[in-house]
């Protein structure tokens, strides 16, 4: 029996209340070559980041979320206490005023593409983490 091989992809967390979104971000991302965490809410975002932040290197999260802190708050605290993480910020609502993304923080609107989360994704992250190519 040949033993599976190991699977070396990075993690990226995707954060939306809206599952099918969320979903769809996951899906992005995978087919990018990461596997992904779930979560719908900063809360259970936060309890990921405490357990896995060191295989993390992607954030991508809603802007809107329920609960006490947004998307933003979220990136914010994100780009403070795990600065490998790469973080790429959603909205089809708000659009980020000057204080609102971390630095190095990407913003993308809503709805995405696959096109675009890849573009971002090449701005964002080093070149040892590059996305895949999309499939067409």
């Amino acid at each position: 029996m040949r033993e599976l091989a190991e699977d070396h992809r990075p993690y990226a967390l995707v954060t939306d209340d809206d599952m099918l979104i969320r979903m769809d971000a996951a899906d992005i991302l995978e087919a990018a070559g990461f596997r992904t965490y779930e979560a719908s809410d900063v809360d259970e975002a936060l309890k990921i980041l405490c357990e896995h932040h060191a295989s993390i290197v992607l954030l991508f999260t809603d802007v809107e979320m329920p609960g006490p802190m947004n998307g933003f708050g979220l990136a914010r605290a994100v780009a403070e206490q795990w600065p490998h993480i790469g973080i790429l910020i959603a909205s089809g609502r708000y659009k980020p005023g000057p204080d609102d993304l971390p630095g190095g923080a990407h913003f993308v609107g809503k709805p995405f593409s696959a096109d675009v989360v890849h573009d971002r994704l090449r701005e964002l992250l080093p070149d040892g983490m590059q996305p895949e190519p999309l499939k067409r």
